[in-house]
């Protein structure tokens, strides 16, 4: 039987990894593309790419339109991940809706989805609890627009499953970072910004970061080997501020940041961190949010992912070094 696969967000940060991934296979697969973004990402892939926008489902008709004998996959990527302060309904257009119409298509053409989540949507954990799979989903029990987003689509998802019999399974990544990034995420910026010296201190705090190819692996697997109705963290270990803005220093070749500022100063001084990064038109590195993502519990378990999905983590070090090498490859690094 043929396979396709269809990706949403497909030149995004994480869906070019999976396209790039997808490819070494010898398979088909549709590439989702607004209209107005030009696709960088996926240049020179051998992919086919179809103009659409996930909020306007009169859009999907072409990447959908596949012969009936066809296993169709459908890995839905399509997000804005969002960590400023100001409220903006587009998270929830997107996020929220873009979804449901994605949902409406693979039950209309009877595919498999594999819905790209986050761990920001599972209900935080006191003390630092172990945080395992849930599927109980409540937008109230999480902390920002981005991950209340996240949580509420994750239980439309498990609840199309369970009433109208669609066949997803749902992945939650953690703090993500690689290399192939041609869309500008805050962790590619804050190795940026070391590199070019622009940095010149840090703060307390950590999260769990893991790599992007390994996220992609994840997802892959989990379009044949995800059970329905089932959840799965793609994550990897937690990892200090101070490790992480070391390993890049060292990758990049500039001296280590020996400034660490105080969570305090931090969050007093976020709301400029903002305003600065938006006058540069940069994506900012200290917010409100982003400041409260680094002192929450984030020891997350990914057993449940190597067991049923073969997940498997690289290095942190080998991830920061083959980011840094990319990012000169590809004059980012001046």
């Amino acid at each position: 039987m043929k396979e396709v696969y269809i990706v949403t967000g497909a030149n995004g940060f994480l869906g070019n990894n999976i396209v790039r991934k997808l490819l070494e296979k010898n398979v088909e697969v549709r590439c989702l593309v607004l209209p107005e973004d030009n696709g960088k990402a996926l240049e020179g892939l051998n992919c086919k790419i179809y103009r659409g926008d996930v909020t306007k489902k009169e859009t999907l008709e072409d990447i959908f339109n596949v012969d009936p004998e066809t296993m169709l996959y459908v890995i839905h990527c399509a997000a804005i991940v969002y960590i400023k302060s100001k409220y903006n309904p587009k998270v929830i257009e997107v996020n929220y809706n873009g979804t449901k119409n994605i949902v409406d298509k693979v039950l209309e053409k009877n595919a498999k989805m594999v819905y790209v989540s986050s761990v920001h949507a599972i209900t935080e954990k006191p003390n630092g609890e172990k945080i395992t799979e849930i599927t109980d989903f409540d937008e109230n029990k999480v902390t920002g627009l981005y991950a209340k987003s996240k949580a509420r689509t994750a239980k439309m998802v498990l609840e199309e499953v369970k009433n109208n019999g669609l066949n997803a399974c749902i992945v939650h990544p953690s703090g993500i970072i690689g290399p192939n990034d041609y869309s500008d995420t805050h962790l590619t910026q804050l190795i940026l910004d070391i590199a070019n010296g622009s940095l010149r201190a840090c703060v307390k705090g950590g999260y769990d970061f893991v790599d992007v190819r390994d996220v992609a692996d994840g997802v892959i697997s989990a379009c044949k080997n995800g059970k329905k109705g089932e959840c799965y963290i793609l994550s990897n270990r937690y990892v200090d501020v101070k490790e992480l803005v070391d390993l890049i220093s060292k990758a990049a070749g500039v001296k280590k940041i020996k400034t660490i500022l105080p969570m305090w100063i931090a969050k007093v001084t976020a709301p400029l961190s903002e305003l600065y990064y938006k006058i540069r038109k940069e994506p900012p590195l200290y917010t409100k949010y982003s400041l409260y993502t680094l002192t929450s519990n984030s020891n997350f378990s990914n057993e449940k992912a190597k067991k049923e999905l073969g997940y498997k983590n690289r290095s942190m070090e080998e991830t920061i070094t083959d980011t840094v090498k990319w990012l000169k490859e590809n004059n980012i690094i001046k």
